[in-house]
C-alpha cells in the first residue's frame, strides 16, 4: 500500500512499514526496504510524503529469504505505484 500526502518541503520524503507478521525474515524486511529506496530515489516525485506499508505476506519461512521471483514483483509493484503518484492529478507539479 502506499500512502501519501502533500508537503511543504522541497522534496519528497520516505517512509517504508515491512512488518515481521508479513515477511517473517529480516533478509526479506531489508530487502524490501532497499528496494523501495532505490525505487523512490530515481523516481520524479513531486513534493509529498509517502509511506509504503506491507498489506499482505510475501513469503513464509519455508520459502528463500529472497530469490529473482520476489524481487522482480517487488519492483513491478513499487515501480506501478509509483508512476501512479507521480501521473496522479492531485499530486501533479506545478
Amino acid at each position: 500500500m502506499l500512502y501519501a500526502r502533500r508537503n511543504s518541503l522541497p522534496q519528497a520524503r520516505l517512509g517504508v512499514v515491512a512488518a515481521k507478521r508479513f515477511a517473517p525474515r529480516a533478509v526479506t524486511r531489508n530487502t524490501i526496504k532497499r528496494a523501495t529506496r532505490e525505487l523512490f530515489r530515481q523516481a520524479l516525485l513531486p513534493e509529498v510524503d509517502c509511506i509504503v506499508r506491507l498489506s499482505r505476506p510475501v513469503n513464509a519461512k519455508s520459502d528463500p529469504a529472497t530469490n529473482a521471483a520476489l524481487k522482480a514483483a517487488l519492483n513491478a509493484e513499487l515501480a506501478q505505484l509509483f508512476a501512479f503518484l507521480t501521473n496522479a492529478p492531485a499530486f501533479a507539479r506545478k
